[in-house]
């Protein structure tokens, strides 16, 4: 990758990557990518058509018609245009979360967003988050971090982020999703949640944004002062 980094963010659903990844990279002067920003924007062009996730001929063929755009707003905000429309708002939807953890298990849909996402690294220092950067996207990536945090303590995070929106849903379903998630995510057969075998581990339960942002920090710039 020359003389650029590649830090690599895996973990579950809702477990900070977004937030804290888009954070540190601003503090570091690289650039943001949210994967899962993109197979929500693939997700939702699915949704919006009626077709069924499970129906994996229909997702693929539908794949041609799609083209995603990523911008960058105030403060390294990651902004996903669908087909020149810009969709950041919508994909956040629960109903696209659900949607999203069938259509990114699809090998095809993978393979359509594979050759982007590496390119990216390719041209720029960036921090990358998702669930199998790690292992199948930037397996050479010179940083890589595992970020998780409890079941309980991810549906709490995701619950406050829902009501500060105007969405209200009770804790119950989302930790019940949240756990739905969990559970698709690790199974699937293609790239399963996982961490990879040189990856730092960090569990951020009971942290604070601050604190988990700086630990984020401290491993990445421990290897860019070796």
């Amino acid at each position: 990758m020359g003389k650029h980094i590649a830090v690599a963010i895996d973990g579950p659903s809702g477990a900070g990557k977004s937030s804290i990844a888009r954070s540190a990279a601003q503090e570091l002067g690289f650039v943001y990518v949210d994967t899962g920003a993109i197979y929500r924007t693939v997700s939702l062009y699915i949704f919006d058509r009626g077709i069924d996730p499970a129906d994996r001929a229909a997702v693929t063929a539908a794949l041609p018609e799609i083209h995603i755009d990523l911008r960058y707003g105030d403060g390294g905000l990651q902004r996903m245009f669908l087909n020149g429309e810009d969709v950041t708002e919508r994909i956040r939807l629960p109903e696209i979360s659900m949607f999203t953890s069938a259509v990114s298990g699809i090998p095809e849909v993978r393979a359509f967003l594979m050759e982007m996402q590496r390119s990216l690294a390719r041209e720029r220092s960036v921090i990358m988050d998702g669930r199998d950067i790690g292992t199948v996207v930037l397996p050479e990536a010179q940083v890589k971090i595992f970020l998780t945090a409890s079941p309980e303590d991810r549906a709490r995070r995701r619950w406050e982020e829902l009501r500060e929106r105007g969405t209200e849903k009770t804790y119950e379903d989302i930790l019940r999703e949240v756990e739905e998630r969990d559970y698709n995510d690790t199974h699937r057969a293609a790239a399963p949640l996982r961490p990879a075998e040189d990856a730092v581990c960090l569990d951020t339960t009971g942290c604070t944004f601050r604190q988990s942002r700086e630990r984020i920090l401290a491993i990445i710039r421990r290897h860019m002062e070796a």
